[in-house]
């Protein structure tokens, strides 16, 4: 399936699924979900990073870039195949859908899927497919698995600040201690990652057998407390002390006067342009297992990205250091071949940014909400980028993505004035905003639209999956409900995606 056709898409994470045990996952709920898309004549279906998150459950702040969330796995799958039985899930009383409370999944799910690994390693099963799982993943299961081993015996406490210097410095005679002292645990990582494999590859299998394509999520950064740098610290700025010299965000603007912070570790792109860039080549090739289709999250950085030193508290005094640019892509493509990658060029782009998407040919972002702009003088901008009417064929438009207000919450936002114009606009009232916004978007040169589930069921800001630069309860926790009735999307899609030719099959 091409980006350069017009076709559409959903944008909903698998936590977001309806779940009895508290979080989506790769069970029922997700073949249910990719029946739903094929029914509404829907082509992609992205989700959000599928690693496994850490404090403050971000997926864009994962444990690793190469591993999978193992929150994600099915329990009732584990069940049919044995490592479990339906007794133990008597555990999971009074669970409220609409709402993932992640404490609630770390202490109820996580002690089963433990017991799914133990009763995996007793019953040996699987175990040719297992040794082989654990031989074609080496280069970064015995890292995670280490690594997690270790975040569980030290309570999660980051690892360039509290572990033992010996072990975070991955000193040898500790780290062969470790795997001596952990060796049962290290164990269960790898069973729990060789089931979230294998759970995935049947569900994505399943969605490309109906016709649907995958668009996973990269982003550029990996998180500072992570397997990722641990095992490969010569790969960022550091002080040769573990200590991160410099780290990530973006400048000060209108909207934030401290600009964000984001505080990932900045690569050394000295060092990977030394090994040609092979860390990055193996972190896309693992992607391109995963996905059909990668978007990589900020893009703009391989051109140039906001450097911050480590010690600052803000962005202010950051600084704009060039990226790897065109030699990076160059390098993973004589490798890989042709890359199916959507660039996320949103915020502060320069001629260079566009220069390297372009030249490369991969589409870049609209985002719907973004294009309906007045200026200080409260006119209407009729030449925003994001206007609909404005779009380019090579891109993908959002009416919004996870990281924005939800269409109903940004219209509610809206003082009565602009509000009373959008509805002259788009020929509506209150009542039915959000789909003529939507349809605004479908009738629009883009060659994808792609929609979150939020926006199709008309949620308000309640729903909204993220706050930027915000690390509350209510991030990430949006979940759709089981009794959620879906029959009026369906038939709105359906129609929709026949009248704008957005149809794949």
């Amino acid at each position: 399936m091409s980006l350069n056709k017009r076709n559409n898409g959903i944008l909903l994470h698998i936590t977001s699924l309806p779940s009895k045990y508290g979080v989506g996952d790769f069970g029922d709920e997700a073949f249910a979900f990719i029946d739903f898309l094929k029914r509404s004549k829907v082509g992609f279906w992205q989700l959000l990073p599928l690693g496994p998150t850490g404090y403050g459950n971000s997926p864009y702040s994962s444990r690793s870039t190469f591993a999978g969330n193992e929150y994600l796995l099915s329990i009732d799958s584990l069940i049919d195949d044995g490592y479990l039985n339906t007794e133990d899930t008597k555990v999971f009383t009074n669970i409220n859908e609409g709402y993932i409370d992640f404490n609630i999944v770390e202490n109820l799910k996580k002690p089963l899927l433990f017991k799914a690994a133990n009763n995996f390693i007793k019953m040996q099963k699987e175990t040719d497919e297992f040794e082989k799982f654990i031989s074609e993943n080496a280069f970064f299961l015995d890292d995670y698995a280490i690594f997690m081993a270790l975040v569980d015996h030290y309570y999660d406490a980051r690892w360039y600040s509290i572990w033992d210097q010996a072990i975070a410095k991955r000193e040898e005679k500790a780290l062969e201690k470790v795997r001596k002292d952990f060796k049962t645990e290290i164990l269960q990582y790898k069973v729990l990652q060789y089931l979230f494999f294998k759970q995935w590859f049947a569900l994505k299998k399943y969605a490309n057998k109906n016709g649907i394509q995958i668009i996973g999520d990269l982003p550029i950064f990996v998180a500072g407390d992570s397997v990722d740098s641990w095992s490969n610290i010569h790969l960022f700025k550091t002080d040769g002390n573990n200590n991160y010299t410099d780290v990530s965000g973006c400048p000060p603007d209108s909207f934030t006067s401290d600009g964000q912070r984001w505080g990932n570790p900045v690569y050394n792109w000295e060092v990977h342009k030394k090994n040609n860039y092979k860390w990055w080549i193996a972190r896309i090739k693992q992607q391109l297992k995963l996905y059909d289709i990668i978007r990589i999250d900020h893009f703009r950085g391989f051109e140039a990205y906001w450097e911050i030193p480590s010690s600052h508290t803000t962005a202010k005094h950051g600084k704009w250091v060039k990226g790897p640019g065109q030699e990076l892509f160059d390098a993973i493509r004589e490798e890989l071949g042709e890359l199916p990658i959507i660039a996320e060029d949103l915020g502060f782009m320069t001629k260079e940014v566009e220069i390297l998407r372009m030249n490369n040919k991969f589409p870049g972002m609209k985002i719907g909400i973004f294009g309906f702009s007045w200026d200080d003088n409260n006119n209407f901008d009729y030449a925003n980028i994001d206007l609909p009417t404005n779009y380019e064929k090579n891109c993908i438009a959002y009416p919004g993505t996870h990281d924005n207000q939800t269409i109903r919450g940004w219209f509610n936002s809206l003082k009565i004035d602009k509000q009373n114009f959008m509805l002259e606009l788009l020929c509506t009232d209150k009542d039915n905003f959000v789909w003529a916004f939507i349809k605004e978007i479908y009738s629009s040169k883009a060659n994808i639209v792609i929609t979150q589930m939020q926006d199709l069921l008309e949620k308000d800001d309640k729903s909204r999956m993220n706050i930027p630069s915000t690390c509350g309860p209510f991030n990430w926790s949006w979940q759709l409900k089981s009794n959620e009735n879906l029959m009026n999307v369906e038939n709105k899609l359906k129609l929709l995606n026949t009248y704008y030719k957005r149809v794949s099959f």
